[in-house]
């Protein structure tokens, strides 16, 4: 199951760029400054429940190829949660993504700041990787917390698609009211279809 998950583009790429990163502090071609890491890991994990709200449940556009985008990059996970290559982000949203973010903190934080928060960005990305793909596959975690983690992300799949964006945390779902105990949420009937067809 690791070597299938470390087959998917995205994981690939981002187990290259995360050992590119590291090679670059430790070779002194760039700082390694702790705080920017924890800085990349926090700007992810917003991102993860910004984008998965607003932008990945966002209304189908009216131009046919971005409702293709649309399709691939969440709806048909919704209707199919357990297909692999629907599974993980797309290599054509993940690069220029991260190409997006690194120019951003460049301009923003500076270029010594750079490496240090992409590898934290990298590795937040992974972790998030590997809490979906954990909660869509047979895996069992081992901890309790791992459990929890699983159900979190399976209850915004199976019981309410309005609720539990988070995919590898809940604290933005806590902060933003849109965490419910599993037996205070109603079934939504279009959890599985985003947006049908009228």
């Amino acid at each position: 199951m690791i070597g299938t998950f470390f087959r998917h583009g995205a994981t690939a790429a981002l187990t290259v760029v995360a050992l590119v990163l590291i090679a670059l502090i430790a070779f002194s071609f760039a700082p390694f400054r702790p705080l920017d890491v924890v800085i990349g890991g926090l700007l992810f994990y917003g991102s993860e429940y910004v984008m998965h709200r607003f932008a990945f449940h966002a209304r189908p556009s009216r131009i046919a190829f971005v409702r293709r985008l649309q399709h691939r990059l969440h709806y048909d996970h919704h209707v199919e949660p357990a297909r692999l290559d629907l599974l993980f982000l797309p290599l054509w949203f993940l690069v220029p993504n991260l190409a997006v973010t690194a120019a951003l903190v460049a301009l923003v934080l500076g270029a010594d700041a750079t490496v240090s928060t992409m590898l934290g960005v990298t590795a937040a990305i992974l972790h998030y990787e590997w809490t979906h793909y954990v909660a869509h596959t047979a895996i069992q975690p081992l901890t309790p917390a791992g459990r929890w983690i699983k159900q979190y992300h399976l209850r915004h799949h199976f019981i309410s698609e309005k609720l539990w964006f988070g995919v590898s945390n809940p604290s933005l779902d806590l902060v933003f009211g849109t965490y419910r105990p599993a037996g205070e949420a109603r079934r939504s009937a279009t959890v599985r279809n985003l947006h049908p067809e009228p």
